[in-house]
């Protein structure tokens, strides 16, 4: 599978929200928006990552930018993370299979201590206000992560 390009298209696919709605990235047409893929709620790093932009929300709104954070948890399971940690930038639950994580080449197989599993890549898009990937930041290393993506949505 080929993944997509800065300046190509983000895929428009419909995910769930923990409110048991959809999102997709055209909702937020005329606007940028921030789509953070995570592997898991309540692991350390992606505790992290959603503690991190949600304390960044009110930065990210005031630079025209909407947040939405992916993982294939359930909307069960995100209700449960939100509440726990009081966060504030959205959650979405990617679906099974053919999800949008599947689109952009970031579901795939991975390793460890020997075992092969299917996982998602920690990575994060900038999408600009018409729709098309403007960055992408592959293999997200948490620390300060959402502090580097504010300031290029602020270029943006």
């Amino acid at each position: 599978m080929t993944r997509p390009h800065i300046g190509d298209p983000f895929p428009d696919i419909a995910l769930e929200t923990p409110e048991g709605g959809s999102v997709k990235a055209s909702d937020f047409t005329g606007r940028k928006l921030v789509v953070f893929f995570y592997p898991k709620d309540a692991t350390p790093g992606c505790t992290t990552e959603n503690i991190e932009f949600s304390a960044l929300q009110g930065e990210f709104e005031a630079a025209n930018t909407a947040l939405l954070g992916v993982s294939k948890d359930s909307a069960k399971k995100h209700q449960n993370f939100i509440a726990k940690h009081d966060l504030k930038a959205p959650l979405a639950t990617d679906a099974e299979e053919n999800g949008l994580s599947d689109a952009l080449g970031i579901w795939t197989e991975k390793q460890n201590y020997g075992r092969t599993y299917m996982g998602m890549v920690r990575t994060t898009y900038l999408i600009a206000a018409d729709g098309s990937i403007a960055q992408v930041w592959d293999r997200v290393k948490v620390k300060d992560h959402a502090a580097k993506v504010l300031e290029a949505a602020k270029a943006l």
